[in-house]
């Protein structure tokens, strides 16, 4: 089996995005990550650039890798420098890693009217940095940066960037689409021609500015590249980078080419929502391979002939890459979805039961009001309880109150007082919070902790809100979708109401009921 050795950016290219900006601490769980995933690089950072970047590299020598490489990435000596006497050079070496990525102009246009030097002049930066670098000991990769631009302007010049590298010593030649233009066939006949000129190895790094990133990757390897580089989730500046999550099981499950470790590529999907919640980005729930919507299905002939055979609707079995089929809940799944979260609470339950034409009518009900459940599955399964009469209500809303304060004072603007009663005792508690909802919720659970300590637990991860029906103003309905976690499990509830305060508190008693029913079920 060919191999491909992957280069992850996420730390360095991907930092680069719009919004993102990793603590230390952030970086290295990120890299703990990605060496557990089985990634061969990362590139983590360029020491010469800030302190944040020269204390990552201090902290991150101290770990004990199986896997990965760790690279210090900068630029070549600067113009009219000797790379032994340049200090952004000496401060890749004082990073203390194996391997280090070089970036060098081979674009004229770039060299020429960017540098403003001279062609020659180019050429003696990158060769003297990278023979300067191989004296020292180190791997080296150079970054060839707008190459295939560089190619196509002067195909010439271009390998000569090339060549200078090779001759120096470079390990591996990496072709960069650095705007992003490219399109399949030009990065397949370039990485071609490439490839058969140079015996060194040859990478492919794609930037995502034509949307065509993972292609362009995917195009590179079959031309002979043999390292490709990219970022976990694709992100990265302007239109993100080459996305490693659709990359790697591209390569490796469709063209039966090893990126990964057999068994580690089962880890994939944990991954790119773990890095999500590091840089603190709404996972991409529509993203190939890793999204929550990557093998979801809701028409009712689409759920009939996964049901039977899951290659009818799904490229590739989920769980190869650590994802799930979800099956969604709506007025289009017919009976037999709706049948299987059915018999999850009474198994007695069949198609032809009166039973689960209630469900249906009830849920066709629901959705004319404005609810969804294809996101709200746990909200959905207390209204087939409902329907069933398997529901016990853990506590009595007896009434609450909310005022808002402007201006807010240390982040609080608000404040909740609620009303609850448990069997035969009431409670009433009052909290303050950042806005309506959140004095809300904190009350709630102020009030329910008493009696459920395991509320205390739980935690409100996301929180959606949509207009329904704009036509009304002010008095549209909303619909609000909560994402709450507990214990490393997730679920979302859904409240819908022309009052956002009272639809967020519809998706908050959800949220906890939920949270009861299965600490019930599970006898804690």
């Amino acid at each position: 089996m060919t191999k491909i050795a992957i280069y992850d950016s996420t730390l360095r290219d991907g930092a680069q995005a719009q919004g993102i900006s990793y603590s230390v601490d952030d970086k290295i769980k990120i890299v703990e990550q990605l060496d557990e995933l089985g990634i061969r690089y990362i590139e983590a950072g360029n020491p010469g650039s800030n302190p944040k970047d020269l204390e990552f590299f201090s902290r991150v020598a101290a770990l004990k890798l199986k896997n990965a490489r760790i690279i210090a990435f900068g630029s070549t000596c600067k113009v009219g420098v000797d790379a032994a006497a340049d200090a952004n050079i000496r401060s890749l070496l004082q990073a203390g890693t194996q391997a280090i990525a070089i970036f060098g102009k081979s674009w004229d246009f770039q060299v020429t009217g960017i540098l403003r030097t001279t062609l020659d002049e180019n050429l003696r930066m990158i060769g003297d940095t990278i023979r300067f670098l191989k004296e020292e000991g180190m791997e080296v990769v150079f970054d060839a940066e707008h190459f295939f631009d560089g190619y196509k302007a002067n195909p010439d010049y271009a390998l000569q960037t090339l060549a200078a590298a090779a001759d120096a010593g470079a390990d591996s030649l990496c072709l960069c689409d650095t705007n992003g233009g490219s399109f399949p066939e030009e990065i397949f006949d370039i990485t071609r021609a490439v490839t058969a000129r140079f015996d060194t190895a040859v990478g492919i790094h794609c930037h995502n500015d034509g949307d065509m990133a993972v292609a362009n990757s995917i195009a590179a390897v079959r031309a002979g590249a043999t390292q490709v580089q990219g970022t976990i989730n694709g992100i990265g500046e302007r239109c993100g980078n080459a996305n490693l999550c659709s990359i790697i099981p591209n390569l490796q499950l469709k063209l039966g080419i090893e990126c990964l470790p057999a068994d580690s590529l089962v880890r994939l999907t944990s991954l790119a929502c773990y890095v999500s919640e590091i840089a603190n980005l709404a996972p991409n729930d529509k993203a190939p391979f890793v999204g929550s919507h990557a093998f979801a299905h809701k028409g009712g002939m689409h759920i009939d002939a996964v049901n039977k055979t899951p290659m009818a609707y799904e490229h590739i079995d989920p769980t190869r890459v650590g994802n799930r089929r979800t099956i969604l809940m709506s007025e289009v799944a017919g009976r037999s979805t709706l049948l299987a979260t059915i018999n999850a609470i009474d198994p007695a339950v069949t198609r032809d039961s009166p039973e689960t034409q209630r469900v249906m009518d009830r849920l066709k009900q629901l959705e004319h009001d404005g609810y969804q459940f294809e996101t709200a599955e746990s909200s959905f399964e207390l209204v087939v309880r409902k329907v069933l009469g398997k529901y016990q209500p853990f506590f009595e809303l007896k009434e609450f109150k909310v005022i808002v304060n402007e201006p807010s004072v240390n982040g609080v603007n608000s404040s909740a007082m609620i009303k609850i009663r448990v069997g035969d005792l009431e409670e009433i508690t009052a909290a303050e919070g950042d806005g309506p909802v959140n004095a809300l919720d904190k009350a709630l659970r102020k009030a329910l902790e008493r009696f459920y300590p395991a509320i205390g637990d739980v935690k409100l991860i996301d929180y959606k809100v949509r207009v329904l029906d704009s036509d009304m103003a002010s008095a549209a309905k909303v619909r609000v979708l909560i994402e709450s976690s507990a214990h490393g499990e997730s679920w979302t509830t859904i409240g819908v109401s022309p009052d956002i305060i009272n639809a967020s508190w519809l998706a908050l008693v959800d949220a906890i009921e939920y949270k009861l029913v299965r600490d019930q079920e599970r006898g804690r």
